[in-house]
């Protein structure tokens, strides 16, 4: 498995680049990238040439979180704003707008059947779940605090959740928090299940392996990646070599590899077998906040593409074999 720059979009946004993911390809159009930025605004840029297709506004202040619905039809994002806005992607018209109170939308995913959209609840210390059919609430998975004090937890109020994942099939929810506790849950149940814990910095970002379903993996402020079995609470691996703080993560389609994107400006690839970096990008020259591999599917794609982001206001784009 190896990395290749392919192109990079200088300037892509006004302002630093906080998010990034990839939409589905559709009958009628490939595979879209889709970035949030600071600027307030949502790109979106075709799959290979990243020509910007369209900015969709609509926020008054800087998005947190963009996420893409299974079907490639419709897309989310999250606002400092405390608004979630819910679009068409292909002719932006707004499908839905969702309130919530401030610093509780943090991070957006849809489940992989395209039911339900979840927002890590940031200050509110838990996840709420929309009906993609009606777009109302249909439930509120508060967070329980840990057994006993942690090291990292002094003021008792650091319970602030930052992300969100789904497994694959769908049954469970995982979440990180401020406090690098991750907690999970049993979705058709609204059950609080456990806590699996070993970071003791911010978990920002979480991710289910496509063909493992019980493997998740976390990327901390503590500089470490994490491989957990969800179900069992136990930590199976631990990878380190980023020199700050590991901001995003995503798995490969294929869940052989593992890319990372830290404060320390670089790109890591790592492979999930000898759990080991097997390369290093520098592309950046700030923070890197999102990295996500395009999904399979589409008409003439035939190689693996990798995405980055970062406070640099950059996107970079690799070629992935």
């Amino acid at each position: 498995m190896k990395l290749a720059g392919l192109k990079s979009v200088e300037n892509s946004h006004d302002e630093s680049v906080w998010a990034a993911t990839w939409v589905p390809a559709t009958e009628t159009r490939p595979a879209l990238l889709m970035t949030g930025s600071l600027d307030e605004t949502v790109k979106l840029w075709g799959s290979d040439e990243l020509v910007l297709e369209r900015t969709n506004t609509g926020h008054s202040l800087g998005v947190a979180s963009v996420a893409a619905h299974p079907s490639g039809l419709i897309g989310a994002s999250a606002s400092l704003d405390s608004f979630v806005r819910v679009f068409d992607v292909d002719t932006n018209a707004t499908i839905a707008t969702l309130e919530s109170r401030p610093s509780e939308v943090w991070q957006l995913r849809f489940n992989p059947e395209g039911s339900t959209l979840a927002a890590a609840g940031g200050g509110s210390a838990s996840i709420t779940l929309w009906d993609t059919a009606t777009w109302g609430p249909v439930a509120t998975l508060p967070i329980p605090r840990p057994e006993g004090p942690k090291p990292s937890d002094k003021s008792g109020s650091k319970k602030f959740v930052l992300s969100v994942a789904w497994s694959p099939d769908g049954r469970r929810l995982a979440c990180g928090s401020m406090d690098g506790t991750i907690s999970v849950f049993d979705v058709a149940r609204a059950k609080f299940l456990h806590h699996l814990e070993g970071h003791f910095m911010p978990v920002r970002s979480l991710v289910y392996s496509p063909i493992e379903p019980r493997l998740l993996f976390s990327a901390s402020d503590d500089a470490h990646v994490h491989m957990y079995d969800s179900e069992k609470k136990s930590l199976v691996g631990a990878m380190s070599g980023h020199a700050s703080w590991v901001l995003s993560l995503d798995v490969s389609p294929d869940g052989q590899a593992l890319a990372t994107g830290s404060s320390d400006r670089t790109v890591r690839l790592w492979d999930l077998n000898m759990r080991a970096a097997v390369q290093t990008m520098s592309n950046h020259t700030d923070q890197v906040w999102g990295v996500a591999f395009r999904p399979p599917g589409g008409t003439g794609v035939r190689s693996g593409r990798l995405a980055s982001v970062s406070d640099d206001k950059s996107i970079s784009l690799y070629d992935y074999s």
